[in-house]
């Protein structure tokens, strides 16, 4: 296992994350899984024992059974606190009520109690936002990750699903008010899903976030354990073919996986385990974060720290997920390319 800082933080983590979101079996209605407490604590040694120092788990998984799975695991693990980084999630709804949501002062300082409390911690080592509140104001919710930081409830905060420019003015406003500012984004990246690279990627390196990605197997699709048809349909053994989430270009992840696959056979590997690979090649990504049912999955999942993709395979899966540059990408190449601007080489050194 390789290990990486988060962002430009100086938190290091496992270039792999075990995420709990299949943790539980309390009926929810972010995703319904049944993983019990046996088999959660089971997976997080299977990973720990793999070199895995960081989890990543919501609120809102199983309705906060994810969280007590976790606490509960690391309890009967005897995982020392301080070899095992733990992240976790608020902003989703808890609840009926009309405060039970956002990342409002209310509710995130609530929630970051009720988290703390069922994973049996007095702090988490990231704590995010997870997700766009349409209706608390930003600078409202970024004061609140500021007092969670400075009562020692956490020690980063992070950010998940918002736009390039969102994050841009957050960090602005943490800059300018000299509060915590976000170290990580967590985000959907993969091989057949690049959308990231349009604007927040560059954001991203520009600023020195680090990029946890969800769903690097694109909800299984990626796994080779799916067929595709003509008409996009996928038809298979799995979560993917009852619950058509994330949103995936079909084809393009049917070429992905037809490219993948005799890569994974030369090596031994699953195909899943040559796309996890393609991420943990890209710059911008600090950890991945890969989730399992089962033993076997999570083995397979952790294979993909041992593989190094050439430079020629590399070169095919990034023309497979090639994506058509949008406006203003396109008229920013025609013009530099038009007004010949051109960098000189830097002169050696003396």
């Amino acid at each position: 296992m390789r290990y990486n800082t988060l962002g430009k933080s100086g938190l290091v983590v496992s270039e792999l994350c075990l995420g709990a979101m299949t943790f539980g079996n309390t009926p929810s209605a972010f995703f319904q899984h049944d993983l019990d407490q046996a088999g959660s604590t089971a997976l997080i040694r299977q990973a720990v024992d793999a070199g895995v120092n960081f989890i990543d788990t919501a609120n809102v998984y199983s309705a906060g059974q994810s969280e007590e799975f976790v606490g509960q695991a690391l309890k009967d693990l005897g995982i020392a606190r301080d070899k095992i980084v733990i992240a976790t999630k608020g902003m989703g709804p808890m609840g009926e009520g009309p405060n039970d949501s956002g990342y409002g002062r209310y509710h995130l300082l609530q929630q970051i109690d009720t988290s703390l409390e069922r994973l049996g911690l007095d702090h988490v080592d990231l704590y995010q936002i997870h997700g766009w509140d349409p209706v608390a104001p930003m600078e409202e919710g970024l004061r609140a990750m500021e007092d969670i930081v400075r009562s020692g409830r956490a020690r980063y905060i992070g950010v998940s699903n918002w736009a390039a420019w969102q994050i841009a003015k957050a960090l602005g406003i943490g800059e300018r008010r000299g509060w915590d500012k976000f170290v990580s984004n967590q985000a959907f990246y993969a091989v057949s899903g690049r959308e990231l690279e349009r604007e927040i990627v560059s954001m991203m390196e520009s600023e020195g976030l680090g990029l946890m990605v969800w769903s690097p197997l694109i909800g299984g699709l990626l796994s080779g354990k799916y067929d595709f048809g003509e008409d996009g349909e996928v038809s298979g053994d799995g979560r993917r073919a009852k619950l058509d989430f994330p949103r995936a270009d079909k084809p393009m992840a049917a070429a992905a996986v037809e490219a993948m696959r005799p890569m994974a056979e030369a090596r031994g590997v699953s195909v899943a385990a040559i796309a996890l690979a393609w991420l943990l090649h890209q710059p911008v990504v600090s950890s991945v974060i890969v989730g399992a049912k089962r033993a076997d999955q999570l083995e397979q999942n952790l294979a993909a720290s041992d593989i190094e993709l050439t430079s020629e395979e590399l070169a095919v899966l990034d023309e497979v997920g090639k994506l058509d540059d949008e406006y203003p990408a396109w008229a920013i190449k025609a013009q530099n390319h038009r007004h010949g601007f051109r960098v000189s080489p830097r002169r050696p050194a003396k």
